[in-house]
């Protein structure tokens, strides 16, 4: 598959473009479910608090979240193949490093340097795509990069899974290594050098201000266990947080040409969308950060156990989002979008009931309606973004549907995990006493540390110390997916009433 640069006059060979931006995303995708699978591990032999586990997944998607609009802007104005190179080439020396340490404070500055990287990389290579292909082209090409965004996150699941049923937790790290030098080979040979020819200006206080935001509300949310939610760095935090979005708002209001226009939001299909995709990935990899570790601590699955647990939802939810769009047109995106985001809503509450013995037909009919909401809401909402905007407005829409993404996935792992580290806190505060202070101490920031070897030395007191902290585990993930079932499901009625109808929309 080739086409011809208008601009250049240059033979494009479209092909492998699509080949290599689709292995870039895959990169980025695949580092945050990845991870998820290696985290029991990880905890065991690093010693990380829950807190810490917290922060060394969100490490990576609040920085990526909140530089996404800005990288766009950059790879436009200096050029989306030298962007891309250079995000691949932060993110995998960024991951070569973590393969080399255990420090649990280092993961995390090393996660937050991968986000640098993908924040580069994964705007760019959508643009890329819409620079480099005919428009009669596009869509399908466009439909290939969104199959290979949940591709990506499957290959994490398993990919991990595997290589940890025969290596240490870090060789997830060497996956994304492998992965960003191939990509970043792809790069270099086959992909254009493409730049806007009207680029607009760098907002670097917008984007300063939108990192601040994204960044200080997510770490009040997860430090609020730790340090407790009267703490004056917790407070101070979220305060940051709503005033770093109020201050965004109102400087994109009065630049002349904004990062991101917050009169967009106006349009019903456009803000409908971007809920619906925002609270969709909140509850998704809100789901997999609680509910991976929950296979592997309580049920005692093997990492490639507990992916394989997980099919239920690729298997559901990849052929209903190929269909979606075609039932989108005959019913409406403000029926549709709705009733997926009910199945999705009823999923979490099913899962929400497992125990510390799980009954697996139970656990995969949840994963089963939560799986149908996605496939049937997520396409349908995407679309309703990209349509609400004019052509001319295509790389805005692109950028909010991928920013709705990161922000839903930053926030679905920060704010679930709180819920569960604090309820697990809550459940093991009578378990521990009388214990000695750092078994005491270890025992409540984690339960990695009830199945290290110094407990089980304890004899029948390790074995009680081991149990409750598997009931307070459940307690908190029965807790956090209500929570998020009650988001879900709220939203569900908010798009209902904010999505215009069918002939509103001009569908």
């Amino acid at each position: 598959m080739s086409t011809t640069d208008i601009r250049s006059g240059t033979r494009v060979r479209t092909g492998p473009i699509l080949a290599v931006v689709s292995l870039a995303l895959m990169t980025v995708v695949s580092a945050v479910s990845g991870l998820n699978v290696a985290l029991p591990d990880l905890a065991r032999e690093t010693g990380a608090t829950q807190t810490q586990i917290t922060w060394i997944v969100d490490a990576y998607t609040v920085v990526f979240a909140g530089l996404l609009l800005f990288a766009g802007a950059l790879g436009d104005r200096f050029g989306r193949r030298e962007l891309l190179a250079g995000g691949l080439a932060v993110f995998g020396i960024a991951a070569g490093l973590g393969m080399l340490t255990s420090d649990p404070a280092q993961l995390i500055a090393l996660r937050a340097l991968m986000g640098v990287g993908a924040a580069a990389i994964m705007p760019t290579t959508l643009s890329i795509i819409t620079t480099s292909f005919p428009v009669e082209q596009r869509a399908k090409a466009i439909g290939v990069w969104v199959g290979m965004a949940g591709g990506g996150a499957v290959l994490g699941l398993f990919g991990s899974g595997f290589l940890l049923e025969f290596f240490s937790w870090s060789s997830f790290f060497g996956l994304n290594v492998v992965l960003a030098v191939l990509a970043l080979i792809g790069t270099l040979v086959v992909v254009p050098t493409s730049v806007d020819e009207n680029p607009p200006r760098l907002d670097l206080i917008g984007a300063l201000l939108s990192l601040v935001a994204v960044a200080a509300t997510v770490f009040g949310i997860i430090e609020g266990p730790d340090r407790g939610w009267d703490d004056a760095l917790t407070m101070t935090a979220l305060a940051a947080g709503v005033l770093g979005l109020i201050a965004f708002v109102l400087w994109e209001l009065k630049s002349d040409r904004p990062m991101l226009d917050p009169r967009l939001f106006r349009n019903r299909s456009f803000s409908a969308g971007s809920l619906t995709v925002m609270v969709q990935f909140f509850a998704t990899f809100g789901l997999f950060f609680v509910v991976i570790q929950y296979l592997q601590f309580v049920v005692g699955r093997s990492p490639l156990g507990a992916a394989v647990a997980l099919l239920p939802l690729p298997i559901v939810m990849i052929p209903l989002a190929r269909n979606a769009p075609r039932i989108a047109q005959k019913v409406g995106f403000r029926r549709l979008a709705p009733l997926g985001l009910l199945f999705t809503a009823s999923g979490l509450v099913v899962v929400s009931q497992v125990g510390t013995h799980m009954t697996y037909w139970s656990f995969a009919l949840g994963l089963v309606l939560f799986a149908a909401g996605m496939g049937l809401a997520g396409t349908p909402a995407t679309t309703a973004i990209t349509e609400s905007l004019p052509e001319s407005k295509q790389g805005v829409a692109s950028a909010v549907n991928d920013t709705a993404r990161e922000l839903g996935s930053a926030f679905g792992i920060a704010i679930l995990g709180s819920v569960l580290n604090q309820q697990y806190r809550d459940g093991m505060t009578e378990a521990v006493h009388g214990l000695p202070p750092a078994v005491a101490e270890g025992a409540e920031s984690s339960i990695a540390f009830t199945q290290s070897p110094h407990v089980q030395e304890m004899g029948s007191a390790g074995q009680q110390l081991v149990a409750a902290a598997q009931n307070a585990f459940v307690d908190g993930i029965g807790v956090a997916l209500m929570i998020a079932a009650v988001v879900v499901a709220v939203t569900a009625v908010i798009v209902a009433l904010l999505a215009p109808s069918k002939q509103d929309a001009g569908v």
